[in-house]
């Protein structure tokens, strides 16, 4: 039975491109080329969702006061789910972070090259973000799938 429920039941390894090893190094975002502690490491997942419960927070109360101010926005989470939409892919493509990761000290950079996120990627990280799934699932550096399909990383900043 072990055998059977071993390759869906194997971990961050398992979601790793064939031929890779899944040793997981000796730290969180070793083999991206981050160091171990202080900016430009992995962000840890406590502050990734304290970053992200401060985006949603902003956004709520924008969108709250949209909703009082214009009668035909009525439905005020849908309005803060596109707030936060907006948001996240401006903030990501113009800055490299949201309000809410700048206050908890992120950033967002791209895993495979030393660039600037751009449009295309940022659009499509907060697209699977929406979906909360892929950002649930960590593999070994603690990148979301999110973050994996967009080879992205969310490292610290101070």
């Amino acid at each position: 039975m072990s055998r059977m429920t071993g390759s869906w039941l194997s971990g961050p390894s398992a979601a790793l491109p064939k031929g890779e090893v899944g040793d997981g190094g000796k730290y969180r975002g070793e083999r991206l080329g981050l160091p171990e502690s202080g900016p430009g490491s992995s962000a840890t997942t406590g502050r990734r969702v304290a970053g992200i419960f401060v985006d949603w927070m902003l956004c709520y109360g924008i969108a709250l006061l949209l909703t009082t101010l214009v009668p035909a926005l009525s439905n005020y989470a849908t309005v803060t789910l596109v707030l936060w939409a907006v948001v996240g892919v401006l903030g990501v493509w113009l800055f490299a972070f949201t309000p809410g990761q700048a206050i908890v000290g992120l950033g967002v950079a791209r895993a495979d090259a030393p660039v600037r996120v751009g449009l295309p990627r940022a659009f499509f990280r907060v697209l699977l973000t929406v979906f909360l799934i892929p950002a649930l699932i960590n593999d070994e550096d603690g990148r979301g799938l999110h973050d994996r399909a967009t080879q992205t990383v969310v490292i610290r900043t101070r």
